[in-house]
Formats: structure tokens, sequence, C-alpha cells
């Protein structure tokens, strides 16, 4: 388990040494420190601390409003976190997730606000029907007159949103990217994101590409991702798709692989829909040959 530290100042003025100091003390030998505003989620520095954070970490804070200044934030940062694995640590706020009393705060803090979204919505919907009755059209002003500043304010908002919700799930696709990309061609690396996910939750190309795109305009990929993809030997695809999944997972048994191409629906060299734990260990060798299992970049 290792500690990492989290340190971070609105301005130029202000200092993380005194975090740092306390961060060091606690037993952080890795410490990442940031100058941005609390109230902005766009923060390349946390981003890679969160994409690059392994099973049994834990991130630690000095206090919670140095990580996130809203509740919503916290508990999506913290969610992005368990489902790696990982946990949470404030030094002065009684959180810990590693424990089950910092858990259970959690998940009060967790109901409060979703309590807190409810009574909103409920305030909102009343206020709407009491404008409808007094004939007051709603909507906002700015965008009724395609006022600019208005136009620009929206757009931000959805923008946030959008990240937001990218956040949640950077988990499943951001590492995969980064490894396959631009070595391998999007419909294969899609594919191979979806081989591991529900039905439900399951990728388009074109979703993808927006979520990529996204990251990099924000500086949380690097722009080689986008490249265009080589062109590969068409023996050379199935071993590559093979070292892919291993490299995601060097701990995977064969058996496990047999059954992620199965659930991609990818065809053995025979043209078979079911596969062999003996066709996966072949393939594997001619990736180890060619070279073909991916690095970390």
């Amino acid at each position: 388990m290792a500690l990492i530290g989290y340190a971070r100042v609105s301005t130029e003025d202000q200092t993380p040494l005194p975090q740092v100091d306390e961060l060091r003390a606690a037993g952080c030998r890795e410490i990442h420190e940031e100058q941005a505003s609390g109230a902005s989620r766009s923060r390349p520095i946390l981003a890679r601390v969160l994409d690059r954070i392994s099973t049994g970490d834990v991130l630690l804070v000095v206090r919670i409003d140095r990580l996130a200044r809203s509740l919503s934030h916290l508990l999506e940062v913290i969610e992005l976190l368990e489902a790696k694995g990982a946990h949470f640590r404030s030094l002065r706020d009684p959180i810990d997730t590693t424990s089950p009393q910092g858990k259970f705060t959690l998940q009060v803090l967790g109901a409060a606000a979703e309590l807190e979204r409810a009574l909103i919505r409920e305030r909102t919907v009343a206020g709407l029907r009491s404008a409808k009755a007094q004939g007051r059209i709603g909507g906002n002003p700015g965008l009724r007159a395609r006022d600019p500043a208005a136009l620009r304010k929206v757009a931000a908002a959805r923008d946030e949103t959008y990240f937001n919700r990218l956040n949640v799930t950077a988990g499943e696709w951001v590492p995969h990217v980064r490894r396959l990309r631009p070595g391998m061609a999007w419909e294969d690396v899609l594919r191979i994101i979806n081989g591991s996910l529900p039905s439900d939750r399951l990728w388009t190309q074109s979703r993808l590409l927006r979520a990529v795109k996204s990251y990099v305009r924000d500086g949380f990929l690097p722009t080689m991702v986008l490249g265009r993809a080589g062109q590969r030997e068409k023996d050379d695809r199935l071993p590559a798709i093979v070292a892919a999944i291993k490299g995601a997972d060097p701990t995977i048994t064969l058996q496990a692989i047999c059954n992620r191409l199965e659930a991609m629906r990818e065809r053995t060299p025979r043209g078979r829909a079911s596969w062999q734990p003996s066709s996966v260990k072949m393939l594997l060798e001619r990736a180890e040959r060619l070279g073909l299992f991916p690095t970390e970049k």
C-alpha cells in the first residue's frame, strides 16, 4: 500500500509547503502539488494522479477542501478511487475509506447529498408551477435573447457536466487508450474496452473518440493517442489483441482471456467462435516473439 499525497493552493501567492510537510510527516513518499482553483474540476495533476493510482494505494490530503469544494465532486473522486481498489484519507477530517468508521461517514455524506438534490428538485418544480400559474415565462432571459455571454456560460456548464461524467468512467477506458494507441486501431481498442464491461455500459466508437478528444484537449491524455494507427500485418492482429488483454492484467488466466475474446466475438485463427487456452497460449508466445506486449507510456 502506497500513501500518495496531493497538495493544492489556489494562487501563486500561496505556498503548498505546509501541506507538503504534513503529508510527508504522515508517511507520504510521493506528493503531487498543484496550483488551481478549488472550484475547478479540470485539474491536470489531480487527473494524472487518479489515472495512475493503483489497487491498495491511499490518496491523502491535509483537508477535504484541498481536494474538492463540493460534496458531489468529493463523492465522484472517491467513487473513482473505489472502482480502482484504492482509498482516500483526509488528515484533518473524519474520512478514511480504509476504516469502517470512515466508510460510514462517507455513506452519511452521500445520503445528505442525495437528500439535498431531492429538495432542490422539489423546490424547482414548485417554483416552475408557481411561475406558470402567474403567467411568467420560465428559462434564462439571456438564452432567450441569444446573449453571447449567457450562451458561453451554458456551454461551459455543459462541458463541466460532461467532464464529470467522464471522470466516473475514466478507469474503464483511459488506461487502455494510453497503452494501446496509436499502435492499435480504434475498432480493436473499443472491443478490448467493451470486453470487460456489462452490456448496459458498452461504449460506441463515436462516444469513445469524443471522450478521448476531450481528455486530450484538457491535457489528461497525450496528443499522440489521436495519431493514425499504422498498418498491421493480418497475422499480427490476434497476437496484438491477446497481448493487449494480457498487458492490462498480467495475472489474468488463459481461460479468462478465452472468455474475454468470446465476449468480444473474436474468432479463433481457424474461424471458430469458441476459444481454447492452448490457442491463447500460442498467440501469447507469438506476441512475445514479435515484441507486441505494450509498454507503459
